[in-house]
C-alpha cells in the first residue's frame, strides 16, 4: 500500500514538474533562430536549458509555460528568422524591430492569438503569401523599411488581411507595396492608424474610406507617379488627427469640407497638383502644423489658424495674407473652378492681372479689361461657372471643341457686350437661356440638343441679328485643321487625341508671342518680334559694352545690337528688360543649334535621366556643354530640377562648382548651358577606364579629387552667403577637367539647408540609391551631414574602385558603404580591397588608410557623430602634394561679370578661384528666382514618413 502511495506520489510529482517547464520544442525552434544568425551571441540562450521561459528576451505565460512574447528589439541581429516560428503557438507578441533581420518574413500563419508583430525596421527581403491567413488576434502590425518582394516587382496587401478584424494599427511605411491600395480597407472598421509612406502606390484614395474612423492616415513620397485623383474622401475622416499626402501626384481643389475634421492638428499636403481656393473651413482650423507648399492653389491667401504654417510657392494672386484679389481674377478663376482647374490654365493663370501677364486664352481691350476668353479646342471638361457674369467686358467667348457638360448659366445673360458665345462641339444641356441682345450662343455638335436647337447666333451686333457665326478658324485657335462638319463620334476621339497637343501648342507658339508682340510695340519697344540671346563679343572689339543678338523672327537672320551693362534704354531701342534678360543668361535655342550643329549626334557627350549633353563650340574655339531636356522626360519633377539648377548656380560660384553659363526656355525646349568639363565624369575613370582605353587614375589623381569635391561641397554648406544640401553626391555628378581638377555638378536636387537652431529640414525622398544616408533614407530628415555621408562613399568608391551598390558582386558586399565598414580596420582585408589598378607602396598605405577611416567617419550611423566638410579639407589637404595650377592657391572667392560674351564668361570662370556672390540681385535670399521655382524649395516632407 505504501509502494503504492509512493508510486502515485513519484507519478504526479513528475507530471507536475513537466507541467511547470516549458516546452522542449519551443527551445528547439528558438535555439534554431539564434543559431542561425550571424551574431548569435547577442542572445544568450546556449546555456538556458530546455525551457525558454528562463531565457533573456523570452516571455512565457505562468500557467501554460508557452512562450507568448519575443522581445528581441534593437539587438543589432543580423540573419534569418526560422519559417517555423508560428509553431509557437501561444505567441501573442513579436519584437523583432530595430535589427538587421534578412531573408524571408516568417509565415504567421495560423497565429489565431498573435495581437502585436513589429518586424520593421530590418532587412527583410520577402513576405510568405500565407502570412497573413488566420491573424485573428492581430491589432498591431509593423513591417516599416523592409524592401519586400523588391526582385519579383512589389507586393500588395493580400485579401487574407480582412480576417484581421480588431486590427487598429497597420505601418507599412517604405515597404515595396505596389499598385493601387485595396479597396477592403474601407471595411476594416477598426483601423485606426494607416501609415503606408515611401512605397510605390497609384491610383485613387479608394471611395470605401468614405467616413472612415481613421485617425492617422500618411500616405506620403510614393515613389514613380505616387497616388492621384481628388483627395475629397479625407473629407469624410472625421476622426483624422494626422493626414500626410504630400509628394504625390493628388489634383483638383481642397475639398471644401476639409473644415469639418474638428480633430485635425496635423496637415501636410505639399508637392501635389492641387489647385484652386483655399476653404474657408480649413483656415480657420487650429492646426499645429500646416503644409500647402509646391501646389497650384489660386486666389487670395486666407488669414491661417495654424501654429506652423507653410504655403511657398503657389499660385496666389497676392503674396499677402488676408488682401483679396482683382474681381476679374476672382471671376476667371471661379470660372477655371467650374472646368476642374486643368493644368494647362492653372500654370499660365497667376498673378493679379489677367490683362499684364500672359493668361493663356484671355484677351483684353484697350482699357485692360478682359474683353475675350478664346479656349478653342483645349480638351476641357467640367461645367460652365456663373462667375462669368461677372465680366461685364466680355465681348467673345469661344469654347468650341471640348467637352464642356451642363447648362449654360442664366445670369449669363446679363453680359451685354457679349457678342460671341461658341459652344459647339460639347456636352451643352438645353434649354439655352434668352439673351436680351438677341445673341443666339453656337451649339452646334451638342449631341443633347437632338437636332432641335438652332444652330445660328447672333453675328455681334446689338440689333439681333441671324447671320451664322463661325467658330474660330482651326489655324489660328486649334490648329488642327478639322472640319466641324465630322460627326461627334469621330471628333471626340480626335479631340482626345489631337487637343492636348494642337491646343497647347497653338497657345504657346501663336497666341503667346503675337501677345508679347503687341506689349512690346505698345510699350515702345522693339519694331520687330525677338528674341534676345547672349553673343560672344568680336575679339577685336576694344569697348566694354554688352553685345546682345537679336534674332529677327520672320527671316531668321541676327543683327547684333549693343547695350550697356547698366541696362539703360541706347540708341538701339533696347530697353532696360532686355538688358535684364541677358544678363540672367538667357540664349536662343537657335544659338545653340549653332554650336552643336543642329545637335548633331557626333556632338553627344552623354545622356542622362535629364537628357542628353552635347558639346559645342563658340566662333573662337571656347567649348561649351549642352544639356538638353528631352520632350519625353518633361514632367513636373524635371521642370522642377531643371528651375533648381538655375536657381542654385546663378547664386554660388566656386571652382570646385560646374559654372552655369546660361539656359533656354522656347517652346518645349529647356536647355543648360555649362562650362565644358573635357575629361567628363569621375564615373568614367573609375568604372569603365577599361571599356573606354582610358588610364586608371593614380593615387595621386584620387587623393586631389578628393580634396576638390571635399572643398565644393564645404563651400554649399558653410561658407556660400546661403548654405544648400546637394542631395545626390556621387561620381557621375563629378566633372573632370584637363588637369582632372575635379567639380560637383547637377544641382536639380539641391535644397536649402536649415537656419538657426532648426537642426533638420524634412524633404521629398530623393537622390541615388548606395549613396543615401540612413536617417534621410528612413525618415525623410535631411541635414548637410547627409552630403557628409554620401562624400564617404565616394572615398569607398575612389579607394576599391567599386560601384556603390552592385547586384552582381557577392551578396555580403553588394552594398559598398556597410561591406567597407567591416573590412576598414583590419590591415590585411583592406589591403585586399585597394583598387587593383593602383600600385599601393606602403608609403601609399599610409594616406590610404587614413583615408579609409576618414571614409568610415563619414558615413557613421549616426549624423551627429559624422564630420562637417571642413574637417575633410583638413585631413586631405596635408595629404595633398602642393598643386598650383593657377596662379594663386589660395581659396578666393570673385564673381562674373555676366554682362560679358559667352566665351569671356567661360575663360573667366575657368580662370577664378569661385567666390560667393550675391550678384544676380535676384528677389529674395531664399533660393527662389524671378520664374516661378516650384523645385527649388522643395519642402516635401518630415520626420518618419515624411
Amino acid at each position: 500500500m505504501l509502494r503504492c502511495s509512493l508510486t502515485l506520489l513519484s507519478t504526479l510529482l513528475l507530471l507536475f514538474l513537466h507541467r511547470s517547464a516549458g516546452d522542449p520544442n519551443e527551445a528547439k525552434i528558438l535555439r534554431q533562430f539564434r543559431s542561425g544568425l550571424d551574431n548569435p551571441e547577442l542572445l544568450p540562450w546556449e546555456e538556458g536549458g530546455d525551457d525558454p521561459c528562463g531565457w533573456k528576451y523570452i516571455i512565457c505565460d505562468s500557467s501554460s509555460k508557452r512562450v507568448t512574447q519575443i522581445q528581441a528589439k534593437g539587438l543589432n541581429l543580423t540573419g534569418p528568422v526560422p519559417q517555423n516560428l508560428n509553431a509557437l503557438t501561444s505567441l501573442m507578441n513579436v519584437g523583432l524591430q530595430n535589427n538587421r533581420l534578412s531573408g524571408p518574413l516568417p509565415s504567421l500563419r495560423g497565429l489565431s492569438g498573435l495581437k502585436y508583430a513589429f518586424l520593421d525596421y530590418n532587412n527583410f527581403d520577402s513576405i510568405p503569401s500565407d502570412f497573413f491567413d488566420g491573424l485573428d488576434s492581430l491589432e498591431v502590425l509593423a513591417l516599416d523599411h523592409n524592401a519586400l518582394n523588391a526582385t519579383t516587382g512589389g507586393w500588395t496587401f493580400p485579401s487574407a488581411l480582412q480576417g484581421s478584424t480588431q486590427l487598429t494599427n497597420l505601418s507599412c511605411m517604405g515597404c515595396n507595396l505596389v499598385g493601387p491600395l485595396p479597396r477592403f480597407l474601407g471595411s476594416m472598421n477598426s483601423l485606426s492608424f494607416l501609415k503606408l509612406s515611401n512605397n510605390n502606390l497609384t491610383g485613387e484614395i479608394p471611395a470605401t474610406l468614405n467616413g472612415s474612423a481613421l485617425q492617422v492616415l500618411w500616405l506620403n513620397n510614393q515613389q514613380g507617379d505616387g497616388l492621384s485623383g481628388t483627395i475629397d474622401v479625407v473629407a469624410t475622416m472625421l476622426s483624422l488627427t494626422s493626414l500626410w499626402l504630400h509628394g504625390n501626384a493628388f489634383s483638383g481643389s481642397i475639398p471644401d469640407k476639409i473644415g469639418d475634421l474638428s480633430s485635425l492638428k496635423d496637415l501636410d499636403l505639399n508637392g501635389n497638383n492641387l489647385a484652386g481656393f483655399v476653404p474657408p473651413g480649413l483656415a480657420d482650423i487650429k492646426l499645429d502644423n500646416l503644409d500647402l507648399n509646391n501646389n497650384h492653389l489660386m486666389g487670395p491667401i486666407p488669414n491661417f489658424k495654424a501654429v506652423k504654417l507653410s504655403y511657398d510657392f503657389n499660385d496666389f494672386c497676392v503674396s499677402k495674407p488676408g488682401v483679396p484679389c482683382a474681381f476679374e481674377v476672382m471671376a476667371l478663376l471661379g470660372f477655371l473652378g467650374g472646368l476642374r482647374y486643368p493644368r494647362n490654365l492653372v500654370d499660365s493663370w497667376t498673378g493679379n492681372d489677367p490683362c499684364g501677364g500672359h493668361w493663356l486664352g484671355i484677351n483684353c481691350d484697350a482699357d485692360g479689361k478682359v474683353s475675350m476668353i478664346n479656349l478653342h479646342n483645349f480638351n476641357l471638361s467640367g461645367s460652365l461657372s456663373p462667375s462669368v457674369a461677372n465680366l461685364g467686358s466680355l465681348v467673345e467667348i469661344r469654347l468650341g471643341g471640348n467637352d464642356i457638360s451642363g447648362a449654360v448659366p442664366g445670369n449669363w445673360t446679363s453680359l451685354v457686350s457679349l457678342k460671341v458665345l461658341d459652344l459647339s462641339g460639347n456636352n451643352i444641356s438645353p434649354p439655352l437661356p434668352v439673351f436680351k441682345n438677341g445673341l443666339k450662343p453656337v451649339v452646334v455638335e451638342n449631341p443633347l440638343f437632338n437636332g432641335n436647337q438652332s444652330p445660328s447666333s447672333g453675328n455681334g451686333n446689338s440689333s439681333g441679328g441671324s447671320g451664322n457665326v463661325e467658330p474660330a478658324p482651326a489655324n489660328v485657335n486649334s490648329g488642327s485643321g478639322e472640319s466641324h462638319e465630322s460627326n461627334k463620334s469621330k471628333r471626340k476621339g480626335l479631340v482626345s487625341i489631337v487637343a492636348p497637343i494642337v491646343g497647347v501648342a497653338a497657345v504657346a507658339f501663336l497666341l503667346i508671342p503675337l501677345y508679347a508682340y503687341c506689349v512690346r510695340r505698345r510699350k515702345g519697344g522693339l519694331k520687330a518680334s525677338a528674341s534676345l540671346v547672349i553673343h560672344p563679343r568680336d575679339p577685336s572689339d576694344s569697348d566694354s559694352a554688352v553685345k546682345i543678338a537679336v534674332a529677327n523672327n520672320t527671316n531668321g537672320s541676327i543683327s547684333t545690337l549693343t547695350g550697356s551693362g547698366s541696362g539703360s534704354r541706347n540708341s538701339s531701342g533696347i530697353g532696360e528688360s532686355h538688358v535684364i534678360e541677358a544678363g540672367n543668361l538667357r540664349i536662343s535655342v537657335q544659338v545653340l543649334k549653332n554650336v552643336t550643329k543642329n545637335f548633331a549626334p557626333e556632338n553627344e557627350l552623354g545622356r542622362g535621366g535629364f537628357g542628353v549633353v552635347y558639346k559645342g563650340e563658340l566662333d573662337d574655339g571656347t567649348k561649351i556643354a549642352v544639356k538638353r531636356m528631352e520632350a519625353g522626360v518633361i514632367s513636373s519633377k524635371a521642370l522642377d530640377e531643371f528651375q533648381a539648377e538655375i536657381a542654385v548656380l546663378s547664386k554660388v560660384r566656386h571652382r570646385h562648382l560646374v559654372s552655369l553659363l546660361g539656359y533656354s526656355i522656347e517652346g518645349n525646349e529647356r536647355i543648360l548651358v555649362y562650362e565644358y568639363m573635357p575629361q567628363g565624369a569621375l564615373s568614367k575613370h573609375l568604372f569603365h577606364w577599361k571599356s573606354h582605353e582610358l588610364e586608371p587614375l593614380s593615387w595621386k589623381r584620387r587623393l586631389n579629387i578628393a580634396l576638390d569635391v571635399a572643398r565644393g561641397m564645404e563651400y554649399l554648406h558653410t561658407l556660400a552667403h546661403q548654405s544648400f544640401i546637394h542631395r545626390d553626391l556621387k561620381p557621375s555628378n563629378i566633372l573632370l577637367a584637363d588637369d582632372f581638377r575635379a567639380k560637383v555638378s547637377d544641382f536639380g536636387l539641391v535644397k536649402l539647408a536649415p537656419e538657426g537652431e532648426q537642426k533638420s529640414v524634412v524633404t521629398r525622398l530623393a537622390g541615388t540609391f548606395g549613396y543615401l544616408a540612413p536617417e534621410y533614407a528612413v525618415t525623410g530628415k535631411i541635414t548637410t551631414k547627409a552630403d557628409v555621408f554620401s562624400f564617404g562613399v565616394v572615398l569607398m568608391e575612389l579607394l576599391t574602385g567599386l560601384m556603390a551598390l552592385d547586384e552582381n558582386r557577392p551578396e555580403e558586399s553588394q552594398y559598398l558603404a556597410a561591406w567597407f565598414w567591416h573590412i576598414k580596420s583590419d590591415k590585411k582585408k583592406l589591403m585586399a580591397a585597394i583598387d587593383t589598378a593602383l600600385d599601393v607602396k606602403e608609403e601609399t598605405f599610409e594616406s590610404i588608410s587614413i583615408i579609409a577611416e576618414l571614409a568610415g567617419h563619414c558615413t557613421a550611423r549616426e549624423p551627429s557623430q559624422r564630420p562637417d566638410m571642413g574637417h575633410a579639407v583638413n585631413v586631405l589637404a596635408p595629404l595633398v602634394e602642393k598643386w598650383k595650377p593657377f596662379d594663386d592657391d589660395i581659396e578666393e572667392y570673385s564673381g562674373i561679370d555676366y554682362s560679358l560674351p559667352l566665351n569671356q564668361m567661360v575663360k573667366g570662370w575657368q580662370e577664378a578661384e569661385g567666390k560667393d556672390s550675391s550678384y544676380m540681385n535676384l528677389e529674395d535670399s531664399k533660393g527662389s528666382i524671378p520664374a516661378r521655382p516650384t523645385g527649388f524649395a522643395d519642402s516635401f516632407t518630415s520626420a518618419d514618413g515624411r
